[in-house]
């Protein structure tokens, strides 16, 4: 084969294995392009050539303009999002390549502007609180309610919801993450009756919600519960393509044409076509063999529970968890988190998060039984190694600490900011976002004033081995807070 046509002789249908390609007309359009031969002179420049950077670019294809029928391209994009928004019961879907960082961007600026204010749940991941920097909201937080017994976020009640709506009647709109990165869930048909009662949209970040509703043992996804906006990220409990998102809404409370215009402000105008052909497959393979695939899963998840149970350790369980959510306590045993990732990398086993109290393997319905099985085995046997005195329970920084709003996020993030020693920084306010991750959740965010009790609940968490993310001196022995 000519070493500078585009073709890869090896990529055949056996890139169909569940035989998707007539549901998916991104993904069989990416296995049309990626197996016939041809002479790019267009980007991207490897020009499909694997002889240069090796195999890293092979199936890399991009988005052409104009209308392809045949090609990924513009109007194929929009055949296959209307397929998705039909799936899901939505007015709208858009296929994004930027992750759930760039929709939620969107997703702010959609339902808000500049001086807005947004209420907005304090379990957000860092990207709403950029968009919300982007939009020039302010926010007005409210927490969920905390399990004492687990130090974990549960639910958002909507009697809060509406106490905190009847003191801002004049917010554009509810900004909620649901489920949690822990898998606990709120209400989300009370909670998005409360905001359509003050006239205004419900906007939920389900980043870890893409398989919700193809299983009667799974919740709906929250787009059929009476959300307005649903930002899910594709990748993380589907088999996408890492960075592949997409967005779900209806037109009652939102401008869809705003929507899209903020949607395509967030997105790179050189797509891959790659990540979009992705999206497109994983949601025809959940719609057509969902349960049959996530079944087993549940079933296998159910299992490890009740065996690390069985033998004194911790999990999070109940009606109102993602039965695919393997939330491991550690607390009660005295095992390190730490320690038991440190074996559990030492063979090649990854964990989605780990610290000294908490860990967490991601359990999909890429997922064998017989994998998960092995896993809790193994991580059963670890604890067991590692186990000494019981701890008390602590509660994360980032569910526990009040904060105290000093400017707006956007106000402080353009502001002028200084550099100071950690025992200078407590009664300052912050400049940068200052975030125990995972889960990504700010204890303090720009503009807001650095208390004694956040401040000491930091130090603790990076004590323990939690990574302090998105500041600029991870180690806080200095903190970027704004000049006087």
């Amino acid at each position: 084969m000519n070493e500078h046509v585009f073709g890869a002789a090896t990529l055949l249908d056996t890139n169909d294995p569940m035989g998707l390609r007539g549901d998916a007309p991104l993904l069989d359009a990416w296995i049309r392009d990626i197996t016939a031969e041809r002479t790019p002179f267009q980007i991207p420049g490897h020009k499909g050539r694997t002889d240069l950077t090796g195999p890293i670019v092979d199936g890399d294809i991009p988005v052409l303009p104009g209308n392809h029928p045949n090609r990924i391209s513009p109007s194929l994009i929009l055949e296959a999002e209307a397929i998705a928004a039909k799936t899901w019961g939505a007015d709208l879907c858009r296929f994004g390549v930027n992750g759930s960082t760039g929709s939620n961007h969107a997703a702010v600026m959609a339902v808000a502007g500049p001086k807005d204010k947004v209420i907005v749940t304090r379990t957000l991941h860092k990207s709403m609180l950029v968009g919300m920097v982007y939009a020039g909201v302010e926010p007005i937080w409210v927490r969920p309610e905390i399990n004492p017994a687990t130090g974990l976020p549960e639910y958002l009640p909507s009697s809060r919801l509406r106490e905190t709506l009847e003191a801002h009647p004049d917010a554009k709109a509810v900004l909620i993450g649901e489920p949690s990165y822990v898998g606990t869930m709120s209400n989300i048909p009370r909670l998005s009756q409360v905001a359509h009662e003050f006239g205004i949209p419900l906007v939920v970040d389900a980043a870890w919600a893409a398989h919700f509703g193809f299983h009667p043992d799974l919740p709906l996804n929250p787009i059929s519960e009476g959300a307005d906006i649903v930002v899910t990220s594709a990748h993380k409990t589907l088999p996408s393509y890492s960075q592949a998102s997409f967005v779900l809404a209806k037109s009652g409370y939102v401008d869809l044409a705003r929507l899209n215009k903020a949607f395509d402000s967030t997105q790179t105008t050189s797509m891959s076509g790659r990540i979009l052909a992705s999206i497109d497959a994983a949601r025809a393979l959940i719609s057509r063999h969902g349960p049959e695939l996530i079944g087993p899963v549940i079933e296998a998840t159910k299992e490890g529970r009740a065996e690390l149970r069985k033998h004194g350790i911790g999990v999070i369980d109940g009606l109102y968890i993602d039965p695919l959510k393997l939330v491991i306590l550690l607390a009660q045993t005295g095992a390190d988190g730490n320690a038991v990732e440190n074996e559990l990398l030492a063979m090649n086993i990854d964990l989605e998060m780990a610290n000294r109290d908490v860990i967490i393997p991601m359990i999909t319905l890429a997922d064998t039984p017989q994998r998960i099985h092995s896993l809790v085995r193994t991580i059963i046997r670890l604890v067991e190694k590692f186990k000494s005195e019981p701890r008390p329970i602590s509660v994360s920084p980032a569910f526990s600490i009040e904060p105290v709003v000093v400017q707006s996020p956007r106000d402080a993030f353009f502001a002028e900011y200084e550099v100071v020693a950690a025992k200078e920084a407590v009664g300052r306010v912050s400049a940068e976002l200052i975030c125990p991750y995972p889960p990504g959740v700010p204890v303090f965010s720009p503009g807001e004033l650095i208390t004694q009790a956040g401040f000491d609940a930091l130090m603790q968490a990076r004590d323990i081995g939690v990574r302090i993310a998105f500041v600029a001196d991870p180690t806080l022995e200095t903190f970027k807070v704004l000049k006087n």
